[in-house]
């Protein structure tokens, strides 16, 4: 079940610095080279590298396929909600939230926001995506093969 016990040990302390460092580059985002989108891959890249290192069967019992599918449509939702609220000012997408002093996590407004929203929503999504290739990827390959003898 899942490999080595080295790879399993090296995956105990490099998961952390991979979380660290793909929040960090989802609340960053708006500041530097990075965002939702690279954030959320970083992210989800920790919770595959889990599922590789310890096995199927041990990452989905500690994450739940369902919580990704929460995660997913919650973070769409946050998103559209966001954007509606700058309706309040008029404008689809208006940055409603005081932008505060320049080069500090709040000098965007509601943009790191918007950022957490799409970071949950990549995370989550790559993460559903690669359960499903592991679950029906078996599947998927015996019926191409098989379709070959035909």
């Amino acid at each position: 079940m899942g490999m080595s016990l080295i790879v399993k040990k090296v995956t105990q302390f490099v998961i952390a610095i991979i979380f660290v460092f793909g929040i960090n580059i989802v609340l960053f985002g708006h500041l530097t080279p990075g965002g939702g989108f690279a954030g959320g891959v970083i992210l989800a890249c920790g919770f595959i590298l889990i599922m590789i290192a310890f096995g199927k069967e041990i990452a989905l019992r500690k994450v739940r396929k369902h919580i990704g599918h929460i995660l997913d449509s919650g973070a769409a939702l946050m998103f559209l909600a966001l954007a509606m609220l700058g309706y309040a000012g008029g404008i689809f997408f208006f940055n409603f939230i005081n932008q505060g002093n320049a080069f500090y996590l709040r000098s965007a407004g509601f943009i790191p926001l918007e950022n957490i929203a799409i970071g949950i929503k990549v995370s989550a999504s790559v993460f559903i995506g690669f359960v499903t290739l592991v679950l029906f990827g078996r599947w998927v390959d015996e019926s191409i093969s098989g379709s070959d003898e035909n």
